[in-house]
């Protein structure tokens, strides 16, 4: 059950960026500049996380399911950006895609340390 349900939440955000990126334009105040590569970063460090639930339950290594977590956000990131193009009012940008990435690849990481971390004093604890 809980794997259904991690794979529909990742969808679920997936079509939430899509929407997102299909509208126009965002009524998001301008704080500071480059404000927008702190929001693509946030909004795939939480895909990121959400990749890594939805993966980890694949009978892989940690190793692996934090390299198809940071993956799936590239690639997402990349076809969103490529979306973007499309749309009116939106363009492309290499440096949103790093921001994406970046974001995926640091919440890939931060769920691998934890994996680690929560399963290492189990271990400890049965080789005492």
């Amino acid at each position: 059950m809980h794997k259904r349900l991690n794979i529909l939440a990742l969808i679920s955000y997936c079509g939430l960026i899509y929407w997102l990126s299909d509208q126009t334009g965002l009524p998001t105040p301008e704080l500071f500049e480059n404000q927008d590569k702190l929001q693509h970063f946030l909004a795939y460090f939480v895909m990121g996380i959400l990749a890594w639930r939805a993966i980890a339950h694949l009978p892989w290594r940690r190793e692996w399911t934090l390299l198809a977590s940071f993956g799936f956000c590239c690639i997402y990131g990349l076809s969103d950006e490529w979306h973007q193009s499309f749309v009116v009012g939106r363009d492309a940008s290499a440096l949103d895609w790093m921001a994406d990435s970046i974001g995926g690849l640091v919440a890939a990481i931060s769920c691998y340390w934890h994996a680690s971390r929560i399963r290492q004093p189990a271990a400890e604890q049965s080789s005492a």
